[in-house]
């Protein structure tokens, strides 16, 4: 596949990947997503990759969410639909690569840039970051494992009050609750995401597949939280809230919700 959207080079068993959409903030739209589904299904089956760093274009972000104006008239059957296969072939495919895959959150990380992000197991951010997913100001929930890996990672009453609220964090708030591992200058985002991988390449890939897969059960429970998410987010889609949110969004004016 040739690649419009982002950018991918091999280099030192280190795949690079850059979301190349810098006048649009990185943002995902569907030709985006199907390219990151081909780029980590290559990831994960290439010997050659010993893992993998994900970034975006530029200096302002590293995905500033959905491109919103793709999925505004969306039924509620078309919404699930696209979170249930963007889950498959671009998160779950992250989160489950048996390469390590490093986060260089470089900017703003916001709605599905946050998503994207957690998909990752390691996650750096410069000092500059900021982070959040303010999806219930469009009258929707984060539908691309927010709701279930943010949880996982910073506990269920920092993931309610940043889901509800909306709100962003920094960078600093973010490293003190878990949900990035490291923070730097924006200079040494790359260095730092580097200095991790070359560590983790020189043990044994075997070895370091099987403990991505053993961790990643370790959230397993007998509920399944992706699924309830991906049939609520599609709901969303059915709501006059969600419908005001989006022309709302589009207008650049605020939202004005009746709770239908």
């Amino acid at each position: 596949m040739t690649y419009q959207n982002i950018l991918s080079e091999l280099k030192n068993n280190l795949l690079y990947i850059t979301i190349n959409r810098e006048q649009k903030l990185n943002a995902l739209n569907k030709d985006t997503l199907i390219e990151l589904a081909d780029v980590f299904a290559f990831a994960s089956t290439e010997k050659e990759v010993k893992g993998v760093i994900l970034t975006g274009a530029g200096e302002k972000a590293f995905v500033a969410g959905a491109d919103i104006s793709e999925f505004s008239s969306y039924t509620t059957d078309q919404g699930e639909a696209l979170a249930r296969n963007g889950h498959v072939t671009v998160f779950d495919a992250i989160e489950n690569c048996p390469k390590p895959v490093v986060a260089a959150i470089n900017g703003f990380a916001l709605g599905g840039g946050l998503e994207l992000a957690m998909a990752c197991h390691i996650r750096v951010a410069a000092d500059t970051a900021k982070m959040g997913l303010p999806e219930v100001s469009l009258g929707l929930i984060p539908g691309y494992g927010g709701t279930q890996r943010l949880t996982a990672l910073v506990g269920k009453g920092r993931a309610i009050e940043m889901i509800a609220t909306a709100d962003m964090i920094s960078a600093e708030k973010a490293e003190r609750i878990g949900l990035v591992n490291y923070v730097v200058l924006p200079s040494e985002v790359m260095g730092k995401a580097e200095e991790i991988l070359n560590k983790i390449k020189m043990r044994g890939p075997l070895a370091v597949a099987a403990a991505i897969r053993a961790v990643n059960a370790a959230g397993a429970i007998a509920a399944d939280g992706f699924e309830v998410e991906i049939e609520e987010f599609g709901k969303c889609f059915g709501t006059a809230d969600f419908k005001e949110g989006v022309t709302a969004f589009l207008e650049k004016r605020k939202a004005d919700f009746k709770g239908a």
